[in-house]
C-alpha cells in the first residue's frame, strides 16, 4: 500500500486530514501508528475545527519536521533545511488547492455552524475536496523527503 492509500484510508476511516497524512510517515520514522495518530489527533479541521492552516498541511509538516528538523544533537543548519522544505511544501501545495487555510479550501463554510456544517455534508466536501488534500499532502511530503 501506498503513502497516499494509507492516507486515504485512514481519512475514509474517520481520522482526520492531519492523522491521515502524518500516519502514513511517522511509522516509518520510528514512532507507532497509535504515537502518530495521537500527535496529529488535535491538528484535524484546520486546528481542532478552527479552521486555521489546513490539517493535511499541519501533518505533513509534523512528517517534515520529524525527517528534516533539528533536535537536541543536530546542528543549527538543520532548522534552516527543515524550513526550506516547509516553504517549498507551502508554494506547492498553494499552487494545486489556492490556499493552505482550512476555511478557504471549505469555500469559506464554518464547520463550528450547524448551518454550514450541513452546507459542508451536502457538498460532500470532506469526501471530495479534503481526500484530495490529504493526497496531494502525502505525493508533495514525499517528493520533498526523496528529492
Amino acid at each position: 500500500m501506498t503513502k497516499s492509500e494509507k492516507a486515504a484510508a485512514r481519512f475514509a476511516a474517520t481520522f482526520n486530514c492531519s492523522q491521515a497524512v502524518f500516519s502514513a510517515f511517522g511509522t516509518g520514522l520510528g514512532l507507532t501508528e497509535d504515537q502518530c495518530l495521537k500527535l496529529g489527533c488535535a491538528f484535524g479541521g484546520g486546528m481542532a475545527r478552527n479552521q486555521m492552516t489546513c490539517g493535511a498541511v499541519t501533518g505533513a509538516l509534523l512528517a517534515l519536521g520529524l525527517h528534516f528538523g533539528r533536535g537536541a544533537d543536530d546542528p543549527l543548519a538543520a532548522t534552516g533545511n527543515a524550513y526550506e522544505k516547509t516553504n517549498r511544501f507551502f508554494e506547492e501545495f498553494q499552487k494545486r488547492n489556492g490556499s493552505i487555510n482550512c476555511r478557504e479550501l471549505l469555500q469559506g463554510l464554518v464547520m463550528n455552524d450547524p448551518d454550514d456544517m450541513e452546507k459542508i455534508r451536502e457538498l460532500d466536501l470532506f469526501k471530495t475536496v479534503c481526500a484530495r488534500y490529504v493526497t496531494d499532502a502525502v505525493e508533495i511530503t514525499e517528493g520533498l523527503v526523496n528529492g
